[in-house]
């Protein structure tokens, strides 16, 4: 997949802009990981959105389970980056989770940004895929609470209510793909830890390519984080070629 071009904000209406034209100050590449935008109100920039591969940890793992972090890559890569907090991260993909992510490039930014994740004002697309079998309903929204039986439980306790932390999120479904159903999903507020995929496995719908929470057997998980919509930007990470359809299936 090739980098996108960044550019400046074309208004049409209420519709947020996409970036199309590069700005020279930041590079394409920041390592092996493709920039795919860049804040369009201010020089220099306060923010970059870059686009993380699936199998790659977004910070440093203490487990040493798979090479370097999107966070390690940043550091190296970009010198305003190197002495930020996580490398100006705003928020994380889990590991098999690929697509758009939020970088700051101050400490300023990073906490504003962080604030406007937490409520609600970056707006957050996903695609999924689950098994066309699934009884899932076309769209609809959940409202659950997510909570952790322990601190480095591999999975997570969902519940229809009580306790834990509250997770929103709406769904459409956007086409059928063979055995498959690829949902468009909408992350409402600041995400839980495997909010998307626990969440819909809770349903009886687990994402394929999900073996923590039952999903069936795919050469990876079907989870990309495809549009972020921040500060009246929006920026896009197309799925990877095949995603959902049968090429993306194992054995």
């Amino acid at each position: 997949m090739q980098p996108r071009d960044h550019a400046e904000p074309e208004s049409r209406g209420d519709e947020p802009s996409r970036v199309t034209e590069r700005r020279s100050a930041v590079p394409e590449l920041l390592g092996s990981i493709p920039v795919l935008g860049v804040d369009p109100r201010r020089e220099p920039p306060d923010w970059i959105a870059i686009e993380k591969p699936a199998g790659m940890h977004s910070v440093h793992s203490s487990r040493g389970d798979g090479g370097p972090s999107v966070e390690a890559i940043l550091r190296v890569a970009w010198p305003p980056l190197a002495a930020l907090e996580e490398a100006g991260l705003v928020h994380r993909l889990d590991r098999e989770t690929s697509g758009v992510m939020l970088v700051a490039a101050a400490p300023a930014a990073r906490a504003r940004l962080r604030l406007a994740i937490a409520d609600g004002s970056i707006r957050k697309t996903y695609l999924a895929a689950i098994a066309v079998r699934a009884a899932l309903p076309s769209s609809g929204e959940f409202r659950l609470w997510f909570s952790s039986r322990y601190r480095r439980s591999a999975r997570i306790t969902v519940r229809d209510r009580g306790d834990g932390e509250e997770g929103v999120c709406r769904w459409r479904t956007r086409a059928i793909l063979d055995d498959r159903r690829l949902l468009e999903v909408e992350l409402v507020g600041p995400g839980r830890r495997h909010q998307i995929r626990a969440g819909f496995a809770h349903l009886g719908a687990p994402l394929v390519g999900d073996a923590l929470y039952g999903g069936v057997d795919a050469s990876r998980l079907a989870l990309h984080a495809e549009r972020l919509v921040v500060e009246g930007a929006t920026i896009d990470s197309p799925a990877p070629e095949g995603f959902g359809g049968r090429g993306d299936r194992s054995g």
